[in-house]
């Protein structure tokens, strides 16, 4: 692949968040007085920006959701953040496209000061040129957004040589709005259905597929 840009998705791509976005919800939602004791109801949470799943999921207003993230944010800086777990066989992807002369950075609706934690604690921050994402006053929440403000600050023109990697819509329609290609990884949180809607240009199933097309 005629590539030298790889911007990638952090949840459900890089790393598996369940535990530590769920719980994080379901701390926020006993907050907020409701009581959400199945885990596997609250997946739609990963993903897309948190102020969009409290809004359109439970109907919360802009201002009840925004309350809810502050609840969210007390748990997950406490101990959220670190309970995920990298996807097997990601590092070793990592470490093949910086050998064969890549630049790699991160695109995602996650705060950034936050990301960067993650990703330092799993020992993955060395392999990226720059981690970007939302700011803790979530004013960069759209993943169009975010993707452009990674290229922007990475100084990086060739549009054609780069390529956004991702796991749910919102980074589909975010790479396209932003004017790159988008491959859609299946082992992550977005359906086949989700991804082959939005227009993803290339799915895998596997990290490991991903190694070999790339």
């Amino acid at each position: 692949m005629d590539k030298k840009y790889i911007l990638m998705d952090l949840d459900g791509t890089l790393t598996d968040p369940f535990y530590g976005i769920t719980r994080s919800v379901q701390y926020a939602l006993k907050h907020c007085g409701i009581v959400e004791n199945d885990l596997q109801k609250l997946t739609p949470f990963i993903g897309p920006p948190l102020v969009d799943s409290f809004r359109e999921i439970y109907q919360f207003s802009h201002q009840q959701a925004v309350e809810a993230i502050g609840y969210y944010r007390e748990y997950f800086v406490k101990q959220g953040w670190c309970e995920n777990k990298v996807y097997p066989g990601m590092e070793d992807f990592l470490k093949q496209q910086r050998a064969l002369g890549r630049q790699l950075y991160v695109a995602t609706s996650k705060p950034e000061e936050l990301a960067i934690k993650i990703l330092e604690h799993f020992g993955l921050s060395r392999y990226f040129e720059y981690i970007g994402g939302d700011t803790m006053e979530h004013t960069r929440t759209d993943k169009a957004e975010v993707i452009r403000y990674v290229l922007q600050y990475a100084g990086i023109t060739q549009l054609e040589k780069t390529i956004m990697i991702g796991d749910r819509k919102f980074d589909i329609n975010g790479a396209h709005q932003a004017g790159i290609e988008c491959i859609g990884v299946l082992y992550g949180y977005g359906s086949r259905e989700e991804l082959k809607t939005a227009g993803a240009d290339i799915l895998v199933d596997s990290i490991e597929e991903l190694s070999r097309i790339m």
